[in-house]
């Protein structure tokens, strides 16, 4: 089943009379349980696609679908709630609020969903004991490591139990063993939950873990090793 898909997708930036064509004319479908992987060079788009599947940002032309349903033609208010409903994301500089625990930090988007107390409880203790941090719960961001921030990151995006996850240079700022750590929780957790991961990266390291690898350059999809019938 396809999560999501771009069809034709352009995307064009003005600034003054200089135009710049980050994405040009991009087809892409990636189905449940994909763990994928954008790479190529600063430049090549792959951010840009990113925020289109995210729905943070709409194509200059083309399409953009989520679960099937058609999402450009959606009010900024209807993108927001399919956005909050159905996509985790996972930020290079963690986005953690520094006034608010590990705790709720990973509670924030299950109020924002209306999810009872009870329930609430229940998913934010269980995926923060997924990413091995329990103990560090009721911990502000500025008390934890950047590996830790990342991983509460992490426990944030799956806690509306998602269709889809998105991730932006996730291990950028993070060191070797760090980086290695949040990858491999993120891999685990795919494998477990179902839930399909799209990550932008120029990291080898992480470009291992990808069961399919979308390369882009110059705003076009120049290879795509595992693309979906």
């Amino acid at each position: 089943m396809e999560v999501t898909k771009v069809t034709n997708a352009t995307r064009n930036f003005k600034i003054g009379e200089l135009e710049t064509h980050a994405l040009r004319g991009v087809n892409l479908s990636v189905n449940t349980g994909e763990f994928t992987a954008l790479v190529g060079p600063s430049g090549s788009g792959k951010t840009t696609l990113l925020q289109l599947i995210g729905l943070l940002d709409l194509p200059t032309s083309g399409q953009v679908f989520i679960n099937g349903r058609e999402a450009t033609g959606l009010s900024r208010d209807q993108r927001a709630d399919l956005r909050k409903q159905t996509i985790g994301f996972i930020f290079q500089f963690f986005a953690l609020i520094p006034t608010l625990t590990a705790y709720e930090n990973v509670e924030l988007p299950l109020l924002l969903n209306g999810i009872k107390p009870a329930e609430r409880h229940s998913r934010v203790s269980a995926m923060i004991e997924a990413v091995g941090l329990s103990d560090r719960s009721h911990h502000r961001p500025d008390q934890l490591s950047g590996g830790e921030q990342q991983r509460i990151a992490v426990a944030r995006a799956l806690s509306i139990k998602p269709s889809l996850v998105l991730a932006d240079e996730p291990t950028a700022n993070l060191d070797t063993e760090n980086g290695k750590q949040v990858m491999d929780i993120m891999q685990k957790l795919n494998r477990e939950t179902g839930v399909t991961f799209i990550f932008a990266t120029h990291d080898p390291r992480v470009i291992k873990y990808a069961q399919r690898v979308v390369t882009l350059r110059d705003g076009m999809i120049v290879d795509d090793n595992g693309k979906s019938k």
